[in-house]
């Protein structure tokens, strides 16, 4: 399945988690393996892997295309977990969403220093919480070698907030 096809399955859904948020809902593209197939194939390509030892996947739709990824092409997966999901947590960040507030925790003992890390997501929106991760990510020690992410709502502009790294969308809406 080419790529284009394959993010024509994702689907938006208005005022979702509340009203006057419209929220990209990739379930379809998970749903469909030849999709989902063509957007891992997709993000390798993306990526400069040189320098990449390990991938950080963002609760929780990127812990789903971070798996994949790390399987298909041979990396480990670190969870960048929601507050309180954890039972060891070695990092912790509290950052701004573009509804609120939110908290991420990175476990103990499975990044080393130095490490080059790809962060992997769904959707890049305001770039909170790619940022955020980054940020925990060199709290421990890693080197963040980029962040790839499916699809990027480019009015809100996220990618500002990743001023100084490398990051790739497979589409911008």
């Amino acid at each position: 399945m080419k790529l284009d096809k394959a993010l024509d399955l994702a689907r938006s859904v208005p005022d979702f988690p509340q009203p006057g948020v419209l929220f990209w809902d990739l379930t379809p593209v998970l749903a469909d393996s030849d999709a989902l197939c063509a957007v891992v194939d997709a993000m390798f390509e993306a990526h400069d892997v040189v320098g990449t030892d390990i991938v950080a996947a963002i609760d929780a739709r990127g812990f789903l295309f971070g798996a994949a990824f790390g399987i298909s092409y041979g990396y480990g997966v670190v969870p960048v977990r929601k507050a309180g999901k954890l039972p060891v947590v070695g990092q912790r960040i509290e950052y701004d969403l573009e509804y609120g507030t939110a908290e991420l925790e990175l476990p103990a003992g499975v990044i080393e220093p130095g490490q080059g890390v790809l962060v992997v997501d769904d959707v890049l929106a305001t770039g909170g919480t790619a940022a955020a991760t980054c940020e925990l990510l060199e709290r421990a020690g890693a080197r963040v070698s980029g962040v790839c992410v499916v699809l990027e709502i480019g009015a809100l502009n996220g990618r500002d907030r990743l001023a100084g790294r490398t990051a790739h969308a497979l589409r911008t809406l």
